[in-house]
């Protein structure tokens, strides 16, 4: 195919990366602690582990796994925990094992955990002890037979970490009793590690490195086979992107987002290459402790969410935070409203550089160049050695300007869906080409537009009415907090679109949101039903507002109305 964008790459970008410097994420880490051995490596709770410091840890953990607990290369481990120094032990300890990691999101339910549990047939688990009682419930029908229990403290300084254990155990009441029979404490498996010789495991690019588990929201979560190759080209492109503006062992990173999302991993991956300074925040909800990291360390990049960054521009202190030294700021994850790009603009004089990938692709197929002076509202050129076509539902190329399926090729795409064969088949067209689920527009440059999800788009009278769209505009009010966009039934149109709103005014109504409305968009695009809600709409780990939970929030309530 004609890679049209390659002409329009930024200098310096080639259009090839060399995929094949490491043979495995093993390698890659082994590298980069010989590197960059005496740099801080992660810091988190105001303490920092350097790159050497880390890799003692790692090799701690993996000899635990393999010598102790008798873990085997291919077996999968599942770390269900917030962004804390543990996590990068557990993470680069468990490859080192040759184990394979299955991010699991700690705010899970029993059910969903046992289904994930026993869906990956991971048969280990480390865990933060204020999640241990949802194990508890969800161990009996899975295969685990290895549970390590680690505190919020357990790799801080002494006395801090025996000050914040008491505090986060007696005196917030953050940790539910829990009773798991055999359970190993984290810092126990690191000492028993230490008197092991560190594993001789051997794994390579085709070596599965991650289950990585999407399409909750959607239906029945399906793991992602990401090998250590997907992984290892996915950092490669994406370090390559930022050539020029990122200098190796001089960055500071900001990762705000929990890591058990792929988003957040292999971000915080390629500043591992980059040999960067990582600050682990631990609950990005509490954003003026948030605001309080970026004033105490020299932040040069970050990055975040649409729904982040909204929440910090809310908060007068971020005035107070010194942007002069910070390069880049990242957004993902989600689509970046345009008023929410503006107003960060305003206040820091950094452009939002948005990106889009997806789970099955570890995740970044495209980015905006880095150097750009404004926010686009794009979602901006294929990576290095990635392919992007516009296709139809036959799997026929779309001429440019034409909406349709976004389709990617590349070394980043995963292997498949774990043990699911005909949802792996549904996805990939036979040449090989993913079906990302998304539609999207691209121009003669080579420049993508995200439209919107395909299962969202709604049909008015036939015509089609993207949320992003409708979000955007909705959100340009500036007494709107959040907003989603959802079908509605209609008895004339077959659907129409319906708005469910947060007030950040609580003056607001929805005539006068209608009126705004008017001005922006067309007849068949304009919400028929507006709602207000209290609080806040229900959101993934990362910040993302959940369209099909709040339409079956919706959907319940009316039914509830009409039984009565």
């Amino acid at each position: 195919m004609h890679k049209v964008w390659l002409e329009h790459y930024p200098p310096g970008i080639p259009a090839e990366v060399q995929v094949d410097v490491f043979k495995s994420l093993n390698a890659l880490f082994a590298w980069i602690c010989s590197t960059y051995g005496d740099r801080p490596a992660f810091s988190n709770l105001h303490t920092t582990l350097t790159w050497h410091e880390l890799e003692g840890l790692v090799h701690r953990f993996a000899a635990y796994l393999c010598s102790v607990a008798g873990l085997r290369g291919g077996d999968r481990l599942a770390v269900m925990m917030p962004n804390l120094l543990q996590y990068p032990v557990a993470l680069f300890g468990a490859l080192r094992a040759g184990c394979v990691v299955v991010n699991v999101n700690p705010l899970y339910t029993a059910r969903e955990l046992q289904h994930q549990l026993a869906d990956s047939g991971a048969t280990a688990i480390v865990v933060l002890d204020h999640f241990a009682h949802t194990l508890e419930q969800a161990l009996p029908q899975t295969a685990v037979r290895h549970v390590i229990v680690t505190q919020v403290g357990d790799l801080l300084h002494f006395p801090k970490a025996q000050i914040v254990n008491l505090l986060v155990r007696r005196v917030r009441h953050m940790v539910p009793d829990w009773r798991i029979r055999d359970a190993v404490r984290f810092a126990d498996a690191l000492r028993r590690g230490a008197e092991c010789a560190p594993p001789a495991v051997q794994v390579g690019r085709e070596d599965c490195a991650f289950l990585q588990y999407t399409g909750g929201t959607t239906g029945v979560p399906k793991g992602a086979v990401l090998s250590h190759g997907n992984l290892l080209a996915n950092i490669e492109q994406t370090a390559a992107w930022v050539t020029g503006t990122l200098a190796p062992g001089a960055e500071t990173a900001l990762v705000p987002l929990p890591l058990y999302h792929v988003f957040a991993l292999t971000a915080a991956l390629t500043f591992c290459r980059l040999g960067a300074h990582i600050v682990l925040v631990t609950d990005p909800r509490d954003v003026p402790a948030l605001i309080r990291e970026l004033r105490h360390y020299p932040v040069s990049v970050m990055i975040g969410v649409n729904t982040l960054f909204g929440a910090l521009l809310d908060q007068p202190a971020l005035g107070k935070v010194p942007m002069d030294r910070l390069k880049l700021v990242v957004a993902g994850g989600m689509a970046v409203q345009r008023p929410v790009a503006e107003r960060w603009q305003q206040a820091t004089g950094r452009p939002l550089i948005e990106g889009y990938g997806l789970t099955e692709t570890a995740p970044i197929v495209c980015a905006n160049p880095v150097g750009q002076h404004t926010f686009s509202g794009a979602i901006g050129l294929p990576l290095p050695s990635t392919e992007v076509a516009i296709m139809d539902d036959r799997g026929e190329e779309l001429p440019y300007g034409q909406g349709g399926e976004i389709c990617v090729r590349g070394p980043q795409v995963m292997q498949g869906y774990w043990n699911m064969p005909d949802e792996t088949a549904r996805v990939f067209h036979a040449d090989g080409w993913l079906r990302t689920g998304d539609i999207g527009v691209m121009d003669e440059r080579g420049v993508v537009r995200l439209v919107d999800r395909k299962k969202d788009v709604i049909v008015v009278s036939g015509f089609k009415v993207y949320p992003n769209e409708v979000e955007e505009v909705v959100a340009m009010h500036p007494g709107v907090a959040e907003v989603a966009a959802i079908r509605a039934s209609d008895l004339h149109s077959g659907e129409t679109v319906k708005i469910v709103v947060v007030r950040r005014d609580p003056a607001l109504t929805a005539e006068d949101l209608l009126a705004h409305c008017s001005q922006y968009l067309t007849g068949y695009k304009l919400p028929r039903i507006v709602v207000f809600r209290a609080g806040v709409l229900p959101k993934s780990p990362i910040g993302k507002i959940l369209r099909r939970v709040v339409w079956a929030e919706e959907e319940s309530t009316a039914s509830s109305m009409a039984d009565t």
